[in-house]
This record gives C-alpha cells, sequence and structure tokens, in this order.
C-alpha cells in the first residue's frame, strides 16, 4: 500500500473521510465547515500532510486552531466562485473587498469593529480607480458586507457583539464586533509569489521544471489524480498524453479508492470519481428547479445525439483549449493594478498551438430553447410560475449546469455534446410536482 499505509482497516474509512473533508474544504477552522472537522483532520494530520504531498502535490499546513490545504493548480478554474450566505456568486468588486478586508486585518490587532474595517478598506479602495467603497452607498455596503460575511461563516471573523445585518440596514446605527482569527488569516493568504512581481496571473501557475524521467512521471501521476478530484469528468481528449496514460492505468483506480473509499468509472473518453459519499459541493443529478430541467434536457440532447431515425446533427471542432485558457487569462490579468508592478518581466510565453481535430455534435441554440419549452409543458407544475415566466432563464441556467460537469461546451449558436451526455440518455425522470399558481 502506498498510501494510508500507516492506517488500519478499522479506521480506514474515518481517514478518507478526513482527506475528502479537505479536498472540499481547504480551509478548515475550530467553526468551519463545522466544530468536528478540525478534531478529524488532527487525528490524522501527518499521515494526511504526507498522501497529500505524495499524491497530489498538494501542502497541508496547520496553523493553530487552523487548517489550509494549499493546492497545486494546473489551471484557472471559473467553476469555482466564492458565494455569498445567500446563494450570491461573488463579482469583482465583492473579491476585491474580500481582498483588500484580509489586507486590513492582517495589519489589525486581536479585534475590529465592522465600521473601523470598512473605513480602512473604504481608504484603500478609494485610491483604486474603478473600485471605491462608499458606505452610504447601498450597492457598495452589500457587497463589502457580503465580503465580511464570507470571513465570518468560515471564522476568520467571530462576532462577539453586534450584528452586521444591523450596520447593513444603518451604518450610523448599527455595529459589530469581531474577534480575529490570526492563523486563519496567515493560512488564507499564501500567494506562491510577491504579486507586485508579477505581470500576469499565469505566474502563479508556474512550477519548477522537473530533473528527471522519474520526476516528470511523478508529477504527470500527481496531475492526473488531481484532475480526477477536481473536475466532474477527465477526458483524454483535454489532457497530454503522458498524463492520459495514467488515467489509462491500473494505478491510479486503487490510489483513489484509497485515498477517498470512492470509485473511479472509466470508460472509452475518460474517467471520473463517482460521488458515493456526498462529498461534492455540488452534484449532478441535483436537487431544485434547474438541476431537474438540466437532466431533462440531457435526455433530449441525448436522444437528438443518438437517434436514428432523426437528422444528423452537425459536427464542430471543439473550441482550442488553450485558447480558452488564455482568454480566461487575459479577463483576470484586466484586474491587475499595473501602477503597483515592481520588477516587470518581458512577457514571451504564448499558448501552445492545438492540434485537436476532435469534433463533437452542435445542438443549436434553438432545440435548446424547442426542448425547456416542451420540459415545461410536460412537466409544468413541476416549476415554479417564475420559471414559465421566463424560460430562457432556466435553459440558460441548465445548459450552465451541464457545462459545469462536462457534459456540453458552449459555443456560439448552441452546445457540442460531450460523450458524458450519453449516459442520461435512458433516464427515466421523477420530477416532484409542485402547484404552479
Amino acid at each position: 500500500m502506498r498510501f494510508a499505509a500507516n492506517v488500519s482497516d478499522l479506521e480506514l474509512g474515518d481517514y478518507q473521510r478526513a482527506l475528502r473533508l479537505l479536498l472540499r474544504h481547504p480551509l478548515i477552522t475550530t467553526t468551519w465547515p463545522d466544530e468536528k472537522a478540525l478534531p478529524r483532520i488532527r487525528r490524522f494530520a501527518a499521515t494526511l500532510r504526507e498522501d497529500l504531498a505524495e499524491a497530489f502535490g498538494y501542502r497541508l499546513d496547520l496553523h493553530g486552531a487552523t487548517a489550509r490545504l494549499v493546492r497545486t493548480s494546473d489551471g484557472l478554474n471559473p467553476d469555482r466562485p466564492a458565494v455569498s450566505r445567500t446563494g450570491r456568486v461573488f463579482d469583482r468588486r465583492r473579491y476585491a473587498y474580500l481582498s483588500l478586508c484580509l489586507a486590513v486585518l492582517g495589519r489589525a490587532g486581536i479585534q475590529i469593529t465592522l465600521s473601523e474595517l470598512a473605513d480602512s478598506v473604504a481608504g484603500d479602495a478609494n485610491r483604486i480607480g474603478g473600485l471605491g467603497l462608499d458606505p452610504d452607498n447601498g450597492a457598495d455596503r452589500r457587497a463589502f458586507v457580503d465580503a465580511v460575511a464570507w470571513l465570518e461563516e468560515r471564522g476568520v471573523l467571530r462576532l462577539t457583539d453586534g450584528s452586521s445585518a444591523s450596520w447593513a440596514s444603518d451604518p450610523g446605527v448599527g455595529e459589530a464586533l469581531y474577534d480575529i482569527t490570526r492563523g486563519a488569516i496567515l493560512a488564507l493568504f499564501q500567494p506562491p509569489r510577491v504579486l507586485q512581481h508579477i505581470e500576469s496571473a499565469a505566474a502563479l501557475l508556474e512550477r519548477p521544471a522537473t530533473t528527471s524521467g522519474n520526476a516528470q512521471r511523478r508529477a504527470d501521476a500527481q496531475t492526473a489524480r488531481r484532475a480526477v478530484v477536481e473536475r466532474p469528468v477527465v477526458y483524454y481528449a483535454d489532457v497530454p498524453a503522458d498524463v492520459g496514460n495514467h488515467l489509462r492505468g491500473q494505478t491510479l483506480p486503487a490510489d483513489l479508492a484509497r485515498l477517498t473509499g470512492l470509485h473511479v468509472e472509466r470508460r472509452a473518453e475518460g474517467v471520473l470519481l463517482v460521488d458515493t459519499a456526498g462529498w461534492s459541493a455540488e452534484r449532478f443529478p441535483g436537487t431544485g428547479s434547474v438541476a431537474q430541467a438540466a437532466i431533462l434536457l440531457a435526455v433530449e440532447v441525448a436522444d437528438r445525439v443518438l437517434d436514428p431515425d432523426g437528422r444528423r446533427a452537425r459536427r464542430m471542432a471543439v473550441p482550442d483549449p488553450a485558447e480558452a485558457a488564455a482568454e480566461l487569462l487575459r479577463n483576470v490579468d484586466t484586474g491587475l493594478p499595473a501602477a503597483t508592478l515592481v520588477l516587470p518581466e518581458d512577457p514571451t510565453a504564448r499558448p501552445d498551438e492545438a492540434s485537436d481535430e476532435q469534433r463533437l455534435p452542435l445542438i443549436t441554440e434553438s432545440f435548446l430553447r424547442e426542448a425547456t419549452d416542451g420540459i415545461l409543458r410536460e412537466y409544468g407544475s413541476a416549476f415554479g410560475a417564475a420559471w414559465h415566466a421566463d424560460p430562457e432563464r432556466l435553459r440558460s441556467e441548465a445548459v450552465a449546469l451541464l457545462a459545469r460537469f462536462g457534459a456540453v461546451i458552449v459555443v456560439p449558436g448552441g452546445v457540442l455534446a460531450r460523450p458524458l451526455i450519453g449516459r442520461y440518455r435512458n433516464t427515466v425522470a421523477e420530477v416532484k410536482q409542485r402547484t404552479l399558481f
């Protein structure tokens, strides 16, 4: 056994739960995600630190009452945004306020009031063109409170008196007092490079070059394991050939089963880790109107692609993944504060030219609209009045969910159906009915 070597069979289930917990919640405090999480990590800390480093190239740090899993990233992932307590996805403003809050808290003492934090963040934000923070502006105030609540929810800030909600309602009357968890502040902000020294977010993905064939094989194996635990599905066409070889091998399923307790399912096009433990932050198929619409739409798309009696779907080449990654980097880099750069570098690297000639069936937007309308007609009372009034929003969110799970690729004019979509062709949907009006 290469992993969990010192864990008895009696304790193996608990060890696997601890490892899955870290993969889902890379920051763990005394209260986040719950009071039992940190003791579970500490129980197996030494073995977890060794196995996570060897299997994935991750680093497990323990700072007082905080555990932090420092991941190695193989690329930017736009599908894991920060989300507020109310389910609002963070935008650039909220991310900026969150970063400025961490900077202020890093310089603060052991306690701080919400108004003091707001004043300090506003002082920094107002020096940044296009940002600013005016506590009297409702939109600014809500965005700032979302950032503070994100920290409070994870135990970085501990409320001792007052309420952030009362301050959000009226900054002149409401107030909140927080204890600052120093270990959590230190654990949250650990950039691998001095940020003032980089001209692009791509620099945060760089890692030392390997010096031997064995080191390269070890790095490829780690990349393969990371891909399986971090992506809903891994297609061989989406990874380098050497990584694909590890995905096809017999060692990877055994390693991940030992580490996570989960089964790797392999098909001709790729692999996925079957979540039988409910450890994923988002699951598919799932619950809720959008998830229900997504699985029903997946059935329609699969039938359209594989229907022997219907008109054959036109096939298109898969968009260049290197260009998509480069475009995402360009979007991120637009927010870099160029005025604070020091020791600028001459960027000469360019995305590698892609030669992927794989072609996938194109499902047009008109088909998706018709299919969504048909779903609403057939399962009318299962979807609320708001969805019936705005079927385009239902279609858009359902397609976005399918894209996040690797079932489709969104392209101009529709989507490309990926092999995973065939998994749901013969699905029989049971939709919970509800009162429409």
